[in-house]
């Protein structure tokens, strides 16, 4: 039975499993929505994520498999490039692809033999573009010109100091996050709040404030319904940010200013959310200041500070 190939890019593949990671056992058209994909694009790039074995998905619901998944939502390029190379070493098509490659010299002969090797259903100029995406993305292939590439010998040393590299970055920011909201954090959820703070704080420090400001409210979504199962808040029909702030005012469990400082992070997110979409308030496009990348992340963890101290019933701060 032929084996199911489908064409993607790199880029692609690693944009949708930031997004799996970023929103666990999500549905294709959350990942469809926050990659700004068509239907056809995130089916190909899906696929091609969960074939390399960074996502997996049961009964249409995605979730991340490998561990290195989190990096990838890093500002760093090459860190990408190493996780992403890291996974690729195990991935048959392109070990096959790449070995005839060296053996024939010629890109079109490696993928058509990879085809028939792997009884692979696509169209062999599909699997070379895929796999070559991959190869010159990670650096394991380079281009030569005149459509002429080569494997290349940089070795796993590399790629793993690069990854080191990445989580190194990562336990520092995380450290950083830990520290805004003091001994609270130690009650957070580590995966669903503290790191996506930690990434988003990266990111503002690259100057990415869009991507910091929609990790950091994903990380206080995450944060609003572990407090409201605890508070025995109802959330439901809330389905932003600014909305799940609300239902936590309609019975005073938490103070007015707490909420209303709340509702600035949700505006700012609102905004983020709009990418290239016209605001038809203003019949315009938001664009977001540097600046405000990185306020929101720090904006956001003394939210959560203030939101625990009341929680525990102790002083009140904003």
């Amino acid at each position: 039975m032929p084996r199911e190939f489908k064409q993607s890019t790199a880029e692609l593949t690693v944009l949708v499993a930031e997004a799996v990671y970023l929103q666990r056992d999500c549905e294709k058209q959350f990942i469809q929505d926050f990659c700004d994909l068509s239907p056809s694009q995130a089916d190909s790039a899906l696929f091609l994520a969960s074939d390399i074995g960074l996502i997996s998905e049961n009964a249409g619901k995605y979730s991340t498999n490998s561990p290195l998944t989190r990096l990838l939502g890093l500002p760093s390029e090459v860190s990408k490039a190493a996780i992403l190379r890291t996974v690729l070493e195990c991935y048959e098509p392109f070990v096959n692809f790449r070995n005839r490659l060296v053996s024939t010299g010629n890109a079109d002969d490696a993928a058509e033999q990879t085809k028939v090797l792997l009884d692979l259903d696509a169209h062999r100029e599909e699997i070379k573009d895929t796999l070559i995406s991959l190869g010159t993305y990670t650096n394991a292939l380079s281009a030569k010109g005149g459509g002429i590439y080569e494997a290349t010998n940089s070795g796993n040393l590399n790629q793993l100091k690069d990854i080191a590299q990445a989580a190194n970055e990562l336990a520092e920011a995380e450290a950083s996050i830990r520290i805004e909201i003091g001994s609270y954090a130690d009650s957070l959820d580590r995966t669903d709040v503290i790191i996506p703070l930690a990434r988003a704080l990266l990111k503002a420090k690259e100057s990415k404030p869009k991507e910091a400001v929609t990790e950091s409210a994903s990380a206080l979504e995450s944060y609003l319904a572990e407090l409201a199962g605890r508070l025995s808040v109802n959330l439901t029909g809330a389905t932003g940010l600014t909305s799940r702030i609300d239902k936590f005012r309609q019975n005073n469990d938490l103070p007015k200013k707490i909420c209303e400082s709340g509702k600035y992070l949700g505006q700012i997110r609102n905004a983020a959310d709009h990418g290239v979409d016209i605001d038809q308030d203003v019949g315009s496009v938001w664009k977001i200041l540097p600046s405000t990348g990185r306020h929101y992340v720090f904006v956001a963890c003394a939210f959560i500070r203030a939101c625990g101290e009341r929680e525990r019933g102790q002083d009140f701060w904003i």
